[in-house]
C-alpha cells in the first residue's frame, strides 16, 4: 500500500511540475494523460500486493481480469478524453504514454521485488 501512495504522490507531483512548465494551454492535457495510469497502476498493485500476500495461487487469475478490465478501461477513456473532452491528441498521447511506461515499469519493479522478498 505504501508503493502506491508513492506511485500517485509522484505522478501528481510530476504532473504539476510538467503542466506548470508546458503552460497553461497544455495543463489539461498533461494532467488527464496521467490520470488513467496513475489509477489503473495503483489499484493493480494493491491487488497484486494483497493476493500475493493473503493466497499467491490466485494471483495469476487477478491479474489476468485486471488485465481485460484495464484494457477496456484504457479504450473507454482515451476515446472519452479525446472525442467527448476534446482534448488535443499529442499532448495528451504524449503525457498519457511516458506515464503508462514509467507506472508500469515501476509496477514491474515492485513485483519483482515482492517475488524475491516473499519467495
Amino acid at each position: 500500500m505504501k508503493a502506491a501512495v508513492w506511485m500517485a504522490a509522484a505522478s501528481v507531483g510530476s504532473a504539476v511540475a510538467a503542466a506548470a512548465l508546458a503552460g497553461p494551454a497544455t495543463a489539461l492535457e498533461v494532467v488527464f494523460g496521467m490520470l488513467a495510469p496513475m489509477a489503473a497502476v495503483t489499484v493493480s498493485w494493491v491487488l497484486t500486493e494483497r493476493t500475493y500476500r493473503r493466497e499467491p495461487a490466485r494471483l495469476t487469475g487477478v491479474m489476468i481480469a485486471a488485465f481485460v478490465a484495464k484494457m477496456v478501461f484504457f479504450g473507454a477513456y482515451v476515446a472519452l478524453m479525446l472525442e467527448v473532452i476534446g482534448l488535443r491528441p499529442t499532448p495528451f498521447a504524449v503525457s498519457f504514454t511516458i506515464y503508462f511506461i514509467g507506472l508500469y515499469a515501476t509496477e514491474a519493479f515492485l513485483m519483482r521485488r515482492l517475488f524475491a522478498t516473499a519467495g
